[in-house]
């Protein structure tokens, strides 16, 4: 499913950001204030936070940090994607991609962004594509 985010008549983008490092939290809130399309409607600070409140926030997508305390990222994203499959989540940390654990592809992710490459731009190109495309092979998609 391709979702674009062109009309200024559409609904923006529902975001959770989830993360254990506030200054991370305030870098992609920076983001998400220079990509108009996209509101910010929660942030979390664990897997455990995020899975409580993706079902009273219904975000339509999470930006997901992969190592925290508690549950992992890869954890939450599983539980998310299993029991809220209309909301799309990207994973995001500081591994690359060679390195990703290897249970990544199993989460239900739909894309992986380095947080260094976290931008407007990023976030547009993976919510119109529905994910990334390499990554949806990996995952058999």
């Amino acid at each position: 499913m391709t979702c674009t985010i062109d009309s200024m008549d559409s609904a923006p983008v529902r975001v959770m950001i989830v993360d254990d490092q506030p200054p991370f939290r305030n870098a992609a809130r920076a983001v998400l204030e220079r990509a108009s399309a996209f509101e910010l409607v929660a942030e979390a600070g664990s897997g455990e936070e995020a899975i409580e409140l993706v079902g009273d926030v219904r975000p339509d997508l999470v930006l997901m940090d992969i190592n925290m305390g508690g549950i992992s990222g890869i954890e939450a994203t599983t539980l998310i994607t299993t029991q809220h499959p209309e909301i799309t989540v990207v994973l995001v940390s500081t591994y690359q991609v060679e390195d990703l654990p290897p249970d990544v592809h199993e989460s239900g992710a739909a894309a992986y962004l380095h947080k260094e490459e976290l931008s407007a731009r990023a976030l547009r190109k993976v919510w119109e594509t529905g994910g990334d495309e390499g990554w949806r092979r990996r995952n058999g998609g």
